[in-house]
């Protein structure tokens, strides 16, 4: 029995430093979604967004893994080929988003009218922050050991971010949170992602 629990601790130790860095960033990029969830920071949901999903992971890559922020996707990375996607996206993102915009359900709960100062000043921070901490910090932060894998493991939580949002779009997160990791892990830089995001 003894020798069993000695070989059951020595594989653990293994597992845990084989996989250091991915242990931290998973455990911790979900920790981050939880806290801001249930202990947002100050009234300003821009604020506590910013702290929680790019500070504290980029505090993270700093103080507890000793790597370059530069290595979680903040690089310009391939920009020949994520200019390409973009325009793929745009190509093919524009009919298809019309066409959602006559769906009930879209249109009833983005009744209101665009506000260009509203998107820049409340809604591009929280979408730099959505897009650091998921196809930046979590993307790289797993890609070395997980590969293109880090790509599905990514979209999980985009989606589920979605929730309480129209049942159609939070579906269609699925395939949209799949093609901006896509997109990020392809390019190497999650720059891509956040310009697909905000169009």
């Amino acid at each position: 029995m003894l020798n069993l629990f000695r070989q059951e601790v020595k594989l653990f130790t293994l597992f845990l430093k084989n996989y250091f860095q991915e242990i931290v960033v998973f455990f911790l990029a979900t920790l981050f979604l939880i806290l801001q969830w249930y202990h947002p920071i100050g009234s300003s949901p821009i604020l506590s967004h910013l702290i929680y999903y790019f500070i504290f992971p980029i505090l993270t890559i700093l103080i507890i893994l000793r790597k370059n922020p530069q290595d979680f996707g903040l690089r310009i990375g391939n920009i020949k080929l994520w200019s390409f996607y973009i325009i793929i996206t745009i190509i093919i993102g524009t009919p298809l988003l019309y066409l959602s915009s006559y769906l009930p359900s879209l249109n009833e709960y983005y009744a209101s009218r665009f506000d260009f100062y509203h998107f820049l000043v409340k809604t591009l921070p929280l979408l730099f922050a959505w897009e650091y901490l998921l196809r930046g910090f979590l993307l790289f932060g797993l890609k070395n050991k997980l590969k293109e894998a880090s790509i599905l493991v990514q979209m999980a939580p985009f989606v589920l971010l979605h929730l309480g949002k129209p049942g159609i779009e939070t579906i269609s997160c699925i395939i949209t949170g799949t093609w901006l990791g896509y997109v990020a892990y392809r390019g190497k830089s999650f720059w891509p992602a956040l310009i697909i995001h905000v169009f």
